[in-house]
């Protein structure tokens, strides 16, 4: 024997509150979209028939009267008394896409906050019927002389601890949130509430100004800029609002979605793409699904498609804008330079849309990519903050331009350029190649100082340093400390092999490629200091001073110091004192 399934009626209310919808406010959409959706069907059989809503406010009830194509008898009985019955509603039309509702709950989100709910309908040529339903699930139908003109009438009694909800205020703010956009007459208590205008379906000069306004007052900003939206396909209008401040792209980007005009959230996620961080769109539209809740948009096929072509259109802006105002564009991203460059890094697309306008620092201000690309054709960086500041000055005196890559995706971006970008060329720069580019001595100058430059090196041969003397500017640089990578990374792991345990020790020796480079000295011939050091007559002093040259490199170049190289430092610091210091006889004695 088979049986029907008993529904408890406050468990559903209970669901619908807890766990589908976000907040009790959500009532009025609901009954703002029976109401809605029963005008519609009746203007498809009339269209001379009244637009009309108005609803009336006391302290703890709500009525809401619809000019909507009315229920008969069996009607009411069959949608309002059976939870979850669609196919009569699909026969009376109300399941075609025109309409708002799709789920045939949205009654019931009205004992959210009533504990009764009365409806009085009347359909064209019909009699009237009323229904009355309870939170405990009780309901009685019975026919009705209370309603003259065709349409449906729902009033609600407040449930203990709603009543914030019926309360004039609120329900003309709920209106004017949900319903702001809706084709139809709306009255609270006698009095207009909407006047049922997009914001950018606005003709003339004044469009933009009043979108600006629309920005202002709903949003709280005033918009960068303003870029029209539309999808055929999805039913969709709107518009994009550019953030007038850096955003963080990490954060997903959310925004206010109508459904056939009426309000579907104010923070819907996944109608752009991720990339499309910097704008806050409102948008209305017919075809997209809406989740169970209303509260989303369902994520399928049709939200790929309509987030693909907004997409193309939000990058069309950008060409323009890079085309028409390059000024404005570079304005645009010194706003969003950081997220610019997160999404750059990985959509190609992005990359090659902004690369131009991109900036970095360099040794010789800040520069574009095209600036960069202009002046040497080879793009030059280095990866650390570090590694900028050892050679940003030096590389500079000698002409060369040095990206600082160290800030955050920098050193990917430039990286990923060539990749992208035809005939462009970019290069991590080895500190090495400066010495390239310095001057050798003549060999009358070399063969001189070969007895200075023998003693220089058999003082930093304890700290594995090579000593080797040119000239370049500036000339007030009178030492380098030049090492390139291969060498930095060989002696980083010798110094963890000589700390590690016995174990890691030996791991970290098969990884020892035993490379003879070395670190570099570069003592300046330019830098009066190094040439009077060269013609010392005192070894030791000669010897101390080459110390001290080591560890003054070492600290302008922001070289991490070791053990060995602290010794040498203090040891030239303390001779340089005896050396300054007058001996004198202890007066102690």
């Amino acid at each position: 024997m088979s049986e029907n399934f008993q529904v408890d009626l406050q468990g559903i209310v209970d669901l619908l509150s807890n766990h589908l919808y976000s907040s009790p406010r959500v009532y009025l959409r609901e009954l703002l979209q029976n109401a809605v959706d029963a005008i519609t069907a009746r203007q498809a059989q009339d269209p001379e028939a009244p637009r009309r809503i108005d609803m009336r406010t006391a302290d703890d009830a709500l009525s809401i009267a619809d000019t909507g194509i009315g229920l008969r008898p069996d009607e009411v009985r069959e949608l309002l008394a059976t939870i979850g019955r669609s196919s009569k509603r699909d026969e009376i039309g109300f399941a075609r896409t025109e309409f708002i509702g799709q789920f045939g709950i949205g009654l019931l989100s009205a004992f959210m906050v009533a504990d009764e709910v009365e409806v009085v309908t009347r359909p064209d040529g019909g009699p009237a019927t009323r229904w009355i339903g309870a939170a405990d699930g009780r309901y009685t139908v019975a026919a009705t002389a209370d309603r003259a003109e065709v349409g449906t009438t729902v009033t609600l009694k407040a449930r203990r601890g709603a009543e914030q909800w019926y309360q004039r205020a609120t329900v003309v703010e709920l209106i004017r949130l949900f319903g702001a956009l809706l084709p139809i007459e709306i009255r609270v208590d006698g009095g207009r509430v909407t006047d049922g205008t997009a914001p950018w379906e606005g003709a003339g000069g004044a469009q933009r100004a009043d979108l600006v306004g629309y920005a202002q007052d709903e949003l709280g900003f005033t918009p960068f800029d303003v870029i029209h939206l539309s999808n055929p396909a999805a039913g969709l209008t709107g518009v994009a609002f550019v953030l007038p401040f850096a955003a963080n792209p990490a954060e997903r980007a959310t925004h206010r979605v109508y459904l056939k005009r009426m309000l579907l959230a104010e923070n819907v996620e996944g109608l752009l793409p991720d990339w499309a961080f910097f704008v806050r769109a409102v948008i209305d539209t017919s075809e997209l699904r809406p989740t169970a809740s209303r509260e989303a948009l369902f994520d399928d096929g049709a939200l790929d498609a309509t987030r693909d072509a907004l997409g193309e259109q939000l990058r069309g802006w950008l060409v323009r804008l890079g085309t028409t105002n390059p000024a404005r564009l570079d304005k645009f991203i010194g706003i969003h330079h950081l997220g610019v460059k997160a999404l750059a890094l990985h959509d190609d697309e992005m990359l090659r849309l902004v690369h131009r306008w991109l900036r970095f620092e360099t040794n010789n201000g800040r520069m574009t990519t095209a600036e960069l690309r202009e002046r040497s054709g080879v793009i030059r960086y280095v990866a650390t903050t570090e590694e900028f500041r050892q050679l940003a000055a030096v590389a500079g005196a000698q002409q060369i331009t040095v990206v600082n890559a160290g800030y955050t995706y920098d050193s990917e971006l430039l990286e990923r350029l060539p990749e992208v970008v035809p005939g462009l060329t970019t290069m991590r720069f080895d500190p090495t190649e400066l010495s390239t580019s310095f001057d050798s001595l003549d060999p009358d100058t070399e063969l001189r100082l070969r007895p200075f430059v023998q003693l220089a090196q058999a003082a930093l041969d304890p700290v594995g340093c090579e000593v080797v003397v040119r000239a370049f500017e500036p000339a007030s640089l009178p030492a380098l400390y030049l090492v390139d990578r291969s060498a930095q990374f060989a002696s980083e792991l010798r110094a963890t092999k000589d700390r590690a345990d016995a174990l890691w020790s030996e791991v970290l020796g098969a990884l020892d490629t035993h490379d003879d480079s070395r670190p570099q000295l570069v003592l300046n011939h330019r830098s009066p200091l190094v040439r009077r050091m060269a013609t010392l007559g005192d070894r030791e002093l000669t010897r101390i001073a080459v110390e001290g040259l080591y560890g003054h490199a070492l600290m302008l170049g922001y070289h991490p110091i070791s053990p060995a190289d602290s010794a040498l430092v203090n040891r030239s610091f303390l001779g340089l004192l005896d050396q300054a210091v007058p001996t004198q006889e202890d007066p102690a004695r």
